[in-house]
């Protein structure tokens, strides 16, 4: 082999192994930018590669999710994580536009076609430190609306309970109470 076919086979070595397919193994969250271990082609294992996201999202995948893993001049020894994905809990059967985040647990926000949003889980929590506002002309609610605010009974189930069995003075009964009302709160 002359010495340009050597030049040209080590810089396709080194191009073939800039991108490589891998299996994550551990994931680190603890510092600034996560870094985790995965395995790739063969036996070769590479540890502490960091792993880029987007601004403003951030998650741990779980061992045994797939990664694209690009090394910087074909240098193995410096690999970052460009992409994870994770075929066992992707959610499947959007339409085309749509948009969802998802857990394993089978959580999810999906940003649906028609100005729709949809959540799914088991409890939701929404912490305000000030206030929370809807605006809207209908609220729909299927289920009970428990109010457990501790200014009882001046909470809703109170106020029911005080409406639903409240009687008046009859101007022309003075002393006399009227029936309870006849259609409850």
């Amino acid at each position: 082999m002359n010495t340009s076919d050597r030049k040209l086979h080590a810089l396709v070595r080194r191009v073939r192994l800039t991108i490589g397919r891998a299996v994550l193994r551990l994931v680190n969250d603890a510092s600034g930018i996560q870094t985790a271990q995965v395995s790739l082609m063969g036996n070769e294992t590479r540890d502490k590669l960091e792993r880029f996201q987007e601004y403003g999202f951030t998650s741990v995948p779980k061992a045994g999710a797939e990664a694209a893993v690009v090394f910087v001049g074909g240098c193995r020894d410096h690999g970052i994580i460009v992409a994870i994905d994770d075929r066992r809990f992707r959610l499947k059967g959007l339409a085309e536009g749509e948009v969802a985040i998802y857990t394993d647990e089978g959580d999810s926000i999906i940003l649906k076609r028609g100005n729709n949003i949809e959540i799914n889980t088991a409890t939701l929590t929404v912490k305000a430190s000030e206030k929370v506002r809807m605006e809207t002309p209908v609220l729909e609610v299927t289920g009970d609306i428990i109010d457990t605010c501790d200014t009882n009974p001046n909470n809703m189930a109170g106020m029911r309970t005080i409406y639903n069995s409240h009687t008046h003075n009859e101007n022309n009964n003075p002393g006399g109470p009227t029936d309870s009302p006849n259609q409850g709160m």
